[in-house]
């Protein structure tokens, strides 16, 4: 079968996935819950990657000193705050600040961060 066949085949059956979760009823609740599948596997794929950077760069991490693991640990949390609430944050122009300052903070930090890892 040659390529041009392959990728029309494939998006025939792609168009077809879509009529049935457009056309058949209860649809949309089995790809909504699909899709709460892939997310929440993502979450689990991201987490079990940042254990994976933890244990390979401990040293490293531990070498920072308080001050500065403590940094990048607060950075690390405050971005995730601010992914969590971005979508509040946004709907004011005083909260689209105060997230754009708290954005550059917790850039700041990482990379103050990164200057004091490289500074050895």
């Amino acid at each position: 079968m040659s390529d041009g066949l392959k990728n029309a085949r494939n998006v025939a059956i792609v168009l077809a996935i879509a009529a049935a979760v457009y056309f058949i009823p209860g649809g949309g609740r089995v790809a909504s819950t699909f899709e709460a599948a892939l997310w929440v596997a993502f979450g689990l794929g991201v987490g079990y990657l940042g254990v994976r950077l933890y244990r390979e760069h401990r040293v490293s991490i531990y070498g920072l000193g308080d001050r500065y693991r403590g940094l990048l640990y607060g950075a690390a949390a405050l971005g995730v705050f601010e992914y969590m609430v971005r979508a509040r944050m946004w709907r004011t122009g005083v909260g689209t600040i105060a997230w754009l300052v708290l954005a550059g903070l917790a850039v700041y930090s990482l990379l103050s961060v990164f200057r004091r890892s490289r500074a050895y």
